[in-house]
């Protein structure tokens, strides 16, 4: 189920008396109890109930991923309910991969986290000692992209007012110290995975656990987390929950500078940020913050996430977590308003994204549509109008289709509804169409070459440019050099 049990969910096993559970559990030492960590740590994932990965829904949650026309879909979605063996509990989470083998280390942040950050949960919750303990002892000798990401954490603790901090609940202090920890040791399991090569791939992360009425999201990347709710006059709004973590942002941009790494944009996307070797024109990732990437991870990019915190009220309806294959083309409030509009709550999350296909192929004919993976969390799960329909015919898909109109969104102003991702772009004139369409038949696969062959007007903005090469530089040549003469 989860890494922890509840003190109203834990109970003996059948087969032991109370008694003696109680006594083995008293002889543990604080911190190392039995968990639910333990519980299902030999069994597989996919036996785990309540555990959502691939396309479908529940009672609360509806997923949907699909595939786009740039290769493999490098997307990953989870819906874990009754997390920590707890059942008011929800652990909800987007993974948007990029790199050569960004889809496997979405997958593999998609399986591992959740368990880290449910086994770092319950550790926190054992006391302050424990935690201390193990600062100490983990402060020993640190890399510079260690301490990078330390000093992101002392920083983003120095910039929050702590008096506020205490109005919080104890849930996102505890949470919010869970989240970091189990976001560094995520990092460091993927810089030694033995067969996952995460050096120029990586993926972004935006993750909730839903307590009761206290929701608390963790964000790396530009994968976005946006509430649908209701206003004072009962019309429906978007409230952004993250930042789209991108260079473009002066304090990224300060952070990696001062570890001597690069932030600009290229002359025919001037709107798009990224971040580049010291001496180097590569990667060129559209993003600050990510898993992985550890090319560039003594160089400013860290997998620190932002921490935010929200206490739900009766006005809040659902909560959309999405990859920048949504946000690119739709709006914030678009994308709530479609999610309303699904007349079966199970089939929200494939209309949203069947929504984002049509308004790519529509806005950005030229373009490669963008892998797309959504999950969907409704909040009041107990409200009569929640349809346990889990499919519709063909007829009531297009009249959904037709109720949203995938385009014509206006960008609303004010702090809770912001500009779409903006990571397309337009390409160059169409006197350049040539040069453009033999790049671009370079990245088309085989059997989408006929259907993605006009290439005048958009491109895709790829997050990822191109891989660090390795030159060799004078010193190699002489050593080439006196092999060839030992030979």
């Amino acid at each position: 189920m989860g890494s922890c049990f509840s003190a109203e969910s834990r109970s003996p096993l059948p087969t032991s008396p109370s008694g003696i559970s109680r006594r083995k559990n008293s002889r543990k030492r604080l911190g190392s109890r039995s968990s639910s960590f333990e519980h299902w740590r030999d069994e597989p994932l996919h036996r785990i109930p309540g555990r959502l990965f691939l396309n479908g829904s529940s009672e609360v949650a509806s997923l949907f991923t699909q595939q786009g026309k740039k290769g493999t879909n490098q997307d990953a979605m989870i819906v874990w309910e009754n997390f920590c063996s707890r059942k008011d509990t929800i652990f909800c989470g987007v993974f948007d991969g990029h790199g050569p083998f960004g889809h496997m280390v979405a997958k593999r942040v998609r399986d591992s986290l959740p368990l880290k950050l449910s086994s770092h949960w319950e550790l926190n919750g054992a006391g302050e000692e424990v935690l201390k303990e193990i600062s100490i002892n983990t402060a020993g000798s640190m890399n510079s992209e260690e301490t990078a990401f330390v000093s992101a954490d002392e920083d983003s603790r120095a910039s929050i007012d702590y008096e506020e901090m205490e109005k919080h609940p104890e849930i996102f202090r505890t949470l919010r110290e869970s989240f970091f920890r189990a976001f560094k040791v995520m990092d460091g399991e993927l810089k030694m995975h033995p067969s996952i090569d995460c050096f120029c791939s990586g993926t972004t992360a935006v993750t909730l656990v839903k307590q009761g009425l206290d929701l608390v999201i963790g964000n790396v990347g530009d994968s976005r987390a946006v509430l649908g709710t209701r206003d004072k006059d009962d019309s429906l709004t978007a409230v952004q929950l993250t930042v789209d973590l991108k260079p473009s942002l002066p304090a990224e941009a300060e952070r990696i500078r001062k570890c001597k790494g690069r932030v600009f944009a290229l002359q025919d996307e001037p709107e798009v940020a990224r971040v580049w070797l010291p001496n180097n024109d590569s990667p060129g990732l559209a993003m600050a913050r990510a898993f992985g990437d550890f090319c560039l991870k003594d160089f400013g990019l860290i997998s620190v996430p932002e921490i935010s915190y929200r206490r739900l009220n009766e006005k809040d309806e659902f909560v959309v977590l999405a990859t920048d294959g949504i946000w690119d083309v739709l709006s914030n409030k678009e994308v709530v308003d479609i999610i309303a509009a699904s007349p079966a709550r199970s089939y929200a999350a494939r209309a949203l994204v069947e929504s984002a296909v049509r308004a790519w192929r529509y806005k950005y004919p030229t373009s490669k549509v963008d892998d797309c993976a959504v999950v969907c969390l409704f909040l009041d799960s107990d409200s009569p109008k929640l349809s346990s329909a889990s499919h519709m015919n063909s007829k009531e898909q297009t009249c959904l289709g037709n109720q949203i109109d995938p385009v014509g969104g206006v960008a609303l102003s004010g702090p809770t509804v912001l500009e779409r991702s903006g990571t397309c772009r337009a390409s160059n004139e169409k006197s350049q169409e040539e040069s453009n369409e033999e790049e671009s038949k370079e990245m088309i696969d085989a059997d989408l070459e006929n259907e993605w062959s006009a290439l005048e007007g958009v491109s895709r903005v790829n997050t990822l440019l191109n891989l660090p090469r390795f030159v060799p530089g004078e010193d190699d040549d002489k050593a080439m050099a006196g092999m060839r003469k030992r030979k």
